[in-house]
């Protein structure tokens, strides 16, 4: 069995992720742009009775994630091997003030938490569609994101509210009654259990904009009567 964790520099959770997961009996695919520190922690493993291999990449590219997957289900390919787990162990967080945050911050950011989270999970899925399920754990696979309460949200959504400037965030869960929605879906437009109307979403922006800063609302969670929650 294969498991592959995305790795940074030779310690920390992913190091230790295939540490334990070597001495469970896994065969470690180790995976990251660091060169040395992967063959110092390959070495490691192997020389401790575990199965590692290094799989270093220059960046984490759509393209060159796709391209060590590649190379990972060759060297642990079936029925020898069966690639049971991923762990996406990679992370590029900004912990500034808003307004010095920069450009490139966001480019980074998105191309190694967002661009290449997509194009890792995309290739772990697949590899796992082709396992047929076990019979002792009852799935195909097992794909771990490495995160935290930042990935969910900014970690100060009201930062500029001792500027009395307010900030809210509006969810809108359901389809909303637009004119693309009276010609693809008519019945639903003509239920109001079942659609958001326009009007009624701006009513409530209003009410956001009109609050006193004694009472301030930062989420504000919008759907149609049926809607589920």
């Amino acid at each position: 069995m294969t498991r592959m964790p995305g790795l940074g520099k030779g310690n920390g959770t992913g190091a230790s992720s295939a540490r334990l997961f070597t001495r469970a009996g896994y065969s470690v695919a180790l995976v990251a742009r660091g060169v040395d520190h992967l063959d110092k922690l390959s070495q490691e493993l192997n020389a401790a009775g575990g199965e590692a291999a290094p799989f270093p990449v220059e960046s984490y590219t759509p393209q060159n994630i796709k391209s060590v997957w590649d190379s990972i289900r060759a060297k642990y390919a079936a029925p020898n091997y069966r690639i049971d787990a991923a762990i996406f162990n990679v992370g590029h967080g900004v912990w500034k003030p808003f307004l010095e945050v920069t450009p490139e911050d966001v480019r980074t950011t998105l191309e190694n938490s967002v661009e290449a989270g997509f194009a890792f999970s995309r290739e772990a899925i697949l590899t796992f569609k082709e396992n047929e399920i076990s019979e002792s754990k009852g799935k195909r696979g097992t794909l771990i994101f490495t995160g935290a309460t930042a990935s969910l949200r900014g970690i100060r959504p009201q930062e500029f509210g001792k500027e009395n400037i307010h900030v809210a965030h509006a969810i809108i869960d359901g389809v909303i009654a637009t004119e693309r929605l009276v010609e693809r879906a008519p019945d639903i437009v003509q239920n109001p259990d079942r659609r958001l109307s326009p009007d009624s979403i701006a009513e409530s922006y209003l009410h956001l904009v009109n609050q006193d800063r004694s009472s301030w609302t930062w989420e504000l969670d919008l759907r149609p009567a049926y809607e589920k929650w």
